[in-house]
């Protein structure tokens, strides 16, 4: 048996840290700027609550400053994934992305809650709403900040393979529509129904919720070491390619962050050598590399053919 993991096949020793190294900082680069439309976007919004004394208005800029401040973990999950492995830490800073992730959840939830208690306190003492002229412009105003920020962390997050920077710009997409619900809700005061601002902010208040047990599933997952199937599937297919590979037994995959490192079993003739079989797992390595741009590395485990199969890995007495 055969581990392939530390030699690196020509043109990939230099490639895979730095990739990764790229990657975090085109994220950083991609938080650094949507930091600031938000907060521009939630300012702009701030100023008109305060004249307007619209609560709708309010949930939603509260709403657009927990989407900014979710910046300032990925911010710090980003530059820790910069950071070298460590005796302690052999496998680098990764992982600082899903904690990243909770804390985004998390101050998902305290906006809802804030939003939640405004309405309701504004449905059980109702006050008019001011210049819903300007509380109009300034849902228009949230709405295109927010789509900005999301067309520009879904397109960084796509090209670095951060599902978490993805995810946050498909939230920051969703938070767009609460700032028209906004809209909904001056119109409804215009037309006499001043009761429609704090009804849309409760309406606010609950789609935050959805996206709060939406998003924390996605973390949850992640840091359970959930996978897309899709992806084993694509990482046995392009092993069981390689010419000496004659089956692919097992194949693990999890995320670092950003990036994903496999294992591979793969099974060869028997009959060959040692060195023949380390020739295998590297080419098999270097296949996966090659030819799927998400992976960070990929550790090969090589078995010969008549012991295929984790059954053949069992060791009494060391079952898990």
């Amino acid at each position: 048996m055969e581990d392939a993991h530390a030699t690196h096949p020509p043109g990939h020793a230099a490639r895979i840290a730095p990739s990764s190294l790229l990657a975090s900082r085109r994220g950083i680069w991609a938080v650094k700027w949507s930091l600031i439309g938000l907060l521009l976007t939630a300012l702009l919004q701030g100023i008109i609550v305060y004249y307007s004394g619209s609560v709708a208005l309010l949930a939603d800029t509260i709403h657009n400053g927990g989407d900014a401040l979710t910046a300032v973990p990925l911010w710090i999950a980003f530059r820790m994934s910069t950071w070298r492995p460590t005796a302690r830490f052999t496998y680098g800073y990764g992982r600082v992305e899903d904690l990243a992730g909770i804390a985004i959840v998390f101050v998902i939830l305290v906006s809802a809650a804030l939003a939640g208690y405004e309405s309701i306190n504004r449905l059980l003492h109702p006050q008019a709403v001011q210049f819903l002229g300007a509380v109009m412009v300034a849902s228009l105003i949230g709405f295109t900040g927010k789509e900005v920020v999301a067309e520009f962390r879904i397109r960084v997050g796509n090209e670095i393979n951060s599902a978490a920077l993805i995810a946050d710009g498909h939230h920051a997409r969703i938070d767009g529509l609460t700032s028209l619900a906004v809209l909904v809700g001056a119109l409804g005061a215009y037309a006499g129904y001043p009761l429609a601002d704090p009804i849309v902010g409760l309406i606010i208040s609950v789609a935050i919720l959805r996206i709060v047990w939406e998003a924390g599933t996605e973390v949850v997952v992640r840091v359970i070491d959930g996978v897309d199937p899709a992806i084993p599937n694509e990482i046995r297919g392009w092993a069981s390619h390689v010419a000496g590979v004659q089956d692919v037994s097992e194949v693990r995959v999890r995320w670092l962050g950003h990036r994903l490192r496999a294992e591979v079993n793969v099974a060869i003739d028997p009959s060959l050598s040692v060195e023949a079989g380390h020739v295998i797992a590297t080419e098999v390595r270097h296949h996966l590399l090659d030819h799927l741009s998400y992976l960070d590395d990929a550790t090969i485990h090589v078995d010969p053919l008549t012991a295929s199969g984790e059954e053949h890995h069992y060791i009494e007495g060391h079952d898990y």
